[in-house]
């Protein structure tokens, strides 16, 4: 729940920036908030999909769009706002995605790949919908961080630690990578031009 308000947030941020009207940043916030976990429970044919049996994520959602639109006037440092809420986004989803894939018998370099297509799919189609590059298109560290975060917890649970410490720490690092690359205005190289 942490994440689906997190994304919840993001999205109505970014649907008010760009005017959407009431039901367009409640569509732009349920998009991004369970996209991403719809997508991962197709691919890994998980049925039913988890907020079509469970109305506390819509409840959730909507609510929480609600209040973002009544307060936005209290947080319109639009970039800041969409990025720090992302990023907790980002954290939560990716180990979610790792944790769903490997209870289902995935290998290792498939859950990493459902860690990091449950955190950033939903972020894709909001940017989508609102004629936006995706931001994790945009040489930013954002993939990269769900990746780190995801072997490193797949190292520490090799190395037998105990749960609530290897989620804590795979959480931390996550959404430590990506802050901090908002920080310093980290981004990752380009190979265009390189050969």
């Amino acid at each position: 729940m942490i994440g689906v308000i997190a994304c919840a947030v993001a999205g109505t941020t970014l649907a008010l920036y760009k005017r959407f009207d009431f039901f367009g940043c409640i569509l732009v916030s349920m998009v991004g908030a369970i996209g991403g976990g719809t997508l991962r429970d197709v691919m890994l044919d998980r049925h039913p999909l988890f907020w079509m049996i469970d109305l506390n994520y819509v409840i959730v959602i909507t609510i929480t769009s609600l209040i973002c639109q009544i307060f936005f006037g209290l947080y319109k440092k639009i970039g800041w706002t969409l990025k720090f809420f992302d990023a907790i986004g980002l954290s939560a989803f990716s180990l979610i995605g790792l944790k769903v894939a490997l209870s289902y018998g995935a290998s290792a370099p498939i859950a990493v790949l459902m860690a990091v297509l449950t955190s950033i799919a939903g972020g894709i189609m909001r940017d989508m919908i609102c004629n936006e590059i995706p931001l994790v298109l945009q040489k930013e560290i954002y993939i990269s961080a769900s990746i780190i975060g995801s072997c490193l917890y797949l190292a520490l649970t090799k190395w037998g630690l105990p749960t609530h410490i290897t989620e804590t720490l795979c959480l931390m690092t996550i959404f430590g990578v990506r802050m901090l690359a908002i920080r310093f205005d980290w981004h990752l190289p380009s190979l265009s031009g390189r050969f």
